[in-house]
């Protein structure tokens, strides 16, 4: 419900905007408008249709997977953790192992390898819902964990930083992980205090252990290497992860001596229809962040919060940044476009340029990924899913300003 009415409101003001704007002589509002209806229309359509190729891949590694019970083994192996976090699933369930290897492509920054994995994850939990249109306690801590964002190795926000002429494009890391691991925090905390889940057991505890030694170890590698070198190691380390994984499933599936194959082509070919029911929930969401960007609704918010914060006599630094902030849990894409935008105007190396690096990559894309996982199992009713990804999101958003001023300012 919450969706429904973001939506709405995001057409509605884009379109007050619009006609404000005529009332004063500005006549290219509208049309602009206008145009971007059918500009993002085409840019969903173009993200779903490349999105199909990626989708098709990993349903068909995940199937082999399946058959060969790979997913099982390691759903049992994860199940105390998972179980805490999960109450609802069965213990050994396929969703825990499917749920395990989303968060781990995310937290390695694999978006391509994340999605159809987290797709795959939510048509498992959608078999044990009761209530197929409305979304479960385990559908909201799974999406919520995913809408924090949590990632370990940055390599697109570096990247980024790397082809704008950065001095140092890995300066950002240490800012980037303290930021995302708040927000996913804060967004845990408080799916848990909806869900009544005790976060303070031994399983837990250890998996956030095992989390912040591996955070550690890999700050250890990579402390003292230059800019390139930092570079050259995310990239090996993210190919090793990726085919490391594909040969894992494939060397599962020929131990149990499955036609690998043709276990690969009968799961490949659900992902073309995934892809195709996820475009009206991609051209829904990204139509009206286009019209109310497009209204220039957006700068109108910017401009106004800056001269409130200057009122109070705050540093208003931070406000250059704000772009950022407000696309990104609306649309990936455009949060990019904002952050690049920053890079050619400002720098880079600028502060601005800094903490809108460390905005970016700090949470994901809230409404998009509600809309495209829901979307794509029929789930109509939200419940408080929205509640907990903007938590975590204004949360990481708080604390991104807040790390970037430390480092930065």
């Amino acid at each position: 419900m919450a969706l429904n009415y973001i939506w709405i409101a995001l057409f509605v003001l884009g379109f007050l905007v619009g006609i404000v704007k005529l009332f004063f002589g500005d006549f290219e509002a509208l049309p602009a408008m206008m145009d971007s209806t059918f500009e993002m229309s085409k840019s969903a359509f173009e993200m779903c249709l490349g999105l199909t190729g990626t989708l098709t891949l990993w349903m068909g590694i995940l199937k082999i997977g399946e058959d060969s019970g790979l997913i099982n083994r390691l759903a049992r192996f994860l199940s105390p953790v998972l179980t805490k976090l999960f109450p609802e699933i069965p213990k050994g369930h396929p969703a825990l192992g499917s749920i395990f290897m989303n968060i781990s492509a995310n937290m390695l920054g694999l978006d391509n390898a994340a999605t159809p994995v987290g797709l795959k994850a939510m048509q498992e939990l959608q078999s044990i819902n009761k209530d197929k249109d409305t979304a479960s306690n385990s559908m909201i801590m799974f999406l919520t964990l995913n809408t924090s964002g949590l990632t370990i190795i940055p390599v697109s926000i570096m990247s980024y930083r790397a082809q704008a002429g950065a001095a140092d494009p890995t300066d950002v890391f240490i800012p980037l992980l303290l930021t995302t691991l708040v927000s996913t925090i804060v967004g845990l905390l408080v799916c848990s205090l909806y869900q009544r889940i005790n976060l303070f057991n031994r399983y837990i505890l250890l998996m956030f252990a095992v989390i912040a030694s591996f955070v550690s170890g890999l700050f250890y590698i990579i402390i003292g290497m230059d800019n390139e070198m930092v570079q050259h190691f995310c990239r090996l380390l993210t190919s090793f992860m990726i085919l490391g994984a594909i040969m894992l499933f494939i060397w599962s599936g020929w131990k149990k001596k499955l036609n690998v194959y043709n276990s690969f082509i009968e799961g490949a070919k659900g992902g073309f229809n995934v892809a195709v029911s996820l475009i009206p929930y991609c051209v829904a969401i990204l139509v009206a962040v286009g019209v109310f960007r497009a209204s220039g609704g957006l700068v109108m918010l910017q401009h106004a919060v800056e001269q409130g914060v200057q009122a109070m006599g705050l540093n208003s630094d931070f406000v250059g940044a704000l772009p950022v902030a407000l696309m990104k849990p609306l649309s990936g894409p455009g949060a990019r476009g904002m952050m690049l935008d920053i890079f050619t105007h400002l720098g880079p190396d600028s502060f601005v340029g800094h903490l809108a690096s460390v905005m970016q990559g700090c949470t994901d894309t809230t409404f998009y990924i509600l809309a495209i996982y829901f979307g794509s199992v029929g789930i109509k009713k939200y419940r408080y899913s929205v509640a907990c990804g903007l938590t975590a999101d204004i949360a990481g958003m708080i604390a991104a300003v807040c790390f970037s001023y430390f480092f930065f300012g």
